[in-house]
Order: C-alpha cells, then structure tokens, then sequence
C-alpha cells in the first residue's frame, strides 16, 4: 500500500483492500488449516495403526510358541487383512511360514516366504524369507532350486554369509568338498548367523584332495 495522509485513508485503504482480498486471503487460511489438521489426523492414524498391528502380531508370535496351529493362522490371516498395506503383513507372513513349518507342512511354510518375497515393503525382509526358503528346499533335497536362490543373495545383503553357508550345505551333500569348503570359509568371514556350527561343519569334511 502507498502511503497516506490521514488515518482515515489508511483506514479506508485497508477496506478497500480487504474487499478485493478478503475471501481469497480467508480461502488460503482455510486450506491451510485443514491441511495443518488434516496431516496431524493422519499422522496420528497411522500411529495408531501401527500400534494396533504390533500389539496383534505379539499376539501371534506368543500363539506361534504353542501348538494352536489354527488360531496362529487365523491371527496371521487377520494381520494380512487388517494392516495388509505395513511391513507387519510380510512379519505375519514370516511367522505363519514357521507355523506351517512345525505343523509339518512345508509347501505351505514355501508358499508362505514367496509372498514375503514378493511383497515385502523391506528387502530386508525379502533376503530373510528367501534365506529361510532356502533352506526349507535343501531339507527337502531340492537342492537345485535351493542353490539358485542362494546365488542371487550371496554376493551382497545382510544375509550374504548365510546364503554362502547353504552354498556349502549343498556343495557338500553333492561330495563337492573343495567347493563347500570355500563356500564356509566366505560364510564364516561373511558373518553368517552360527558361524561355529559352520566351522564345525568345516572341520569335518574330508581333508582337501
């Protein structure tokens, strides 16, 4: 605004103004508001969410301690309706794998870590269900299946020295003694999970050729 003599221009100015921008000026404030508003909602939504699926998936993994296979699943089951859209329905996914696994039931617990595998929102995740697929399908003595997933995690991730570790389980069911050696030595030096079982895995395979 330009300057004005009086108080009484100022006034009248600011009317004026007021006039050709009240309800634009009174829009803008409205929308933001709401959108102040609107993001705390839905932070606070998703907060509650998340709680809510935490709480049911401690339900699961104290059901999954027992032998109630039908209620575990029935809870993993509602995990994946409810909260279908969090990382908690690849953990339900994870859990129910388990589950079937101990029921005896292994095409189910293989179905299970596919789903985590192809949906997981953390590759984190996904490397772990494929780590845990491999190593259903090696007790199952399929061994080539096992090998190929193991081969695509190997070289990185933070799982790599584990895979390495089924890459020796396999050379060594094969009589490939050389290979599996040097599969638990990058195991080892990887970091795998068990790494003195795998040493001892180590130690005893035939001495090198």
């Amino acid at each position: 605004m330009a300057d004005y003599e009086t108080d009484d221009e100022k006034v009248e100015a600011i009317k004026k103004w007021w006039k050709e921008n009240g309800i634009s000026v009174a829009a803008g404030l409205a929308i933001g508001l709401a959108a102040v508003f609107g993001w705390r909602y839905w932070v606070e939504y998703r907060e509650s969410v998340s709680q809510q699926a935490s709480a049911a998936f401690e339900e699961l993994m104290a059901t999954a301690e027992g032998d109630d296979t039908k209620v575990a699943l029935a809870q993993a089951q509602a995990i994946r309706d409810g909260y279908g859209s969090t990382a908690y329905a690849s953990l339900a996914d994870l859990m129910e794998a388990k589950v079937k696994l101990k029921a005896g039931d292994a095409a189910g617990a293989m179905a299970a870590l596919e789903r985590v595998m192809a949906k997981a929102p953390d590759p984190a995740l996904s490397e772990l269900a494929a780590l845990r697929l491999a190593r259903i399908l090696l007790d199952q003595g399929e061994l080539d299946r096992a090998g190929a997933i193991a081969a695509k995690h190997v070289d990185g991730g933070a799982f790599a020295g584990d895979f390495a570790a089924v890459q020796g389980d396999i050379a060594a069911s094969q009589g490939r003694y050389d290979e599996a050696r040097q599969a638990y030595q990058r195991a080892i030096t990887s970091g795998a999970s068990l790494s003195q079982l795998i040493q001892l895995k180590l130690d005893n395979l035939p001495a090198a050729s």
